[in-house]
């Protein structure tokens, strides 16, 4: 039987993770943390796993948020290629970024730069949507440069963290809210050649119609001419999936 995801962040994982902090600080208390994980992450389900991991990392490490970021830099280990590697190889970052969610909302510059970072080496849309509802405007500016960035993985950010309804997060309507910023950063990426951005762009618009099918409708037409790349083509037909099903039910 397969290994369902929450079996991964078990008692051998909390070691694991205990010994990369110990080699990079001495401000981090190993004990403390173990002591506040261990007794009960076998009986949790998989997000109040991400919880106590992440409580347990702010319990534990004597470290002000911009301290204890910089200690999260040293264990990040190297840039993952391409889109793909995220859950075989980045997933026990999960609980890292679980922290920088729930403590870094009030620090636009590092925590937005530690989200770069990260979605180099796992994914970063779970920190970015705090950080979007608390600076919309600034967040959004910054996700246009981002949807132009030369990594792939950072552009694929820049869509994925301002969806409606990201899965295992909550909904949000920031999008709506700041539409014309929104349709900007889909714009440019309308055409990116990456096929996990193209999905995540996808989504984004099945997510809309969803919400709000007027501003669907306005961002397919504004995109459906006769000389369209196969990129956008292939988005707006995995976007309209749900108008579909609708159509043929």
């Amino acid at each position: 039987m397969a290994k369902k995801l929450k079996e991964y962040y078990d008692q051998e994982y909390l070691v694991n993770l205990a010994d990369k902090i110990s080699k990079v600080t001495d401000k981090f208390d190993r004990y403390k943390f173990l002591e506040l994980t261990i007794p009960s992450i076998d009986n949790l389900e998989f997000t109040p796993r991400q919880e106590l991991v992440a409580n347990a990392l702010y319990e534990s490490i004597d470290r002000d948020y911009i301290g204890t970021l910089n200690v999260f830099y040293q264990i990040l280990g190297p840039e993952l290629t391409g889109n793909s590697g995220a859950f075989s190889e980045g997933w026990w970052l999960w609980p890292i970024g679980k922290y920088v969610e729930y403590y870094g909302a009030e620090y636009f510059i590092q925590s937005t730069d530690f989200s770069k970072e990260l979605t180099k080496r796992f994914t970063g849309e779970y920190c970015m949507r705090p950080i979007l509802k608390n600076y919309p405007q600034k967040t959004f500016e910054l996700l246009k440069i981002w949807s132009t960035d030369e990594n792939e993985r950072v552009r694929r950010l820049s869509s994925e963290c301002m969806r409606i309804r990201l899965p295992w997060a909550r909904k949000t309507d920031i999008a709506l809210q700041y539409f014309d910023d929104f349709v900007e950063v889909l714009d440019n990426l309308k055409n990116d050649p990456d096929k996990y951005i193209q999905k995540s762009v996808a989504n984004n618009l099945n997510d809309l119609y969803k919400e709000d099918p007027e501003k669907f409708v306005y961002i397919v037409d504004k995109w459906e001419s006769p000389d369209m790349t196969k990129e956008t083509e292939w988005i707006i037909k995995h976007g309209s999936r749900t108008l579909d099903k609708e159509k043929s039910s």
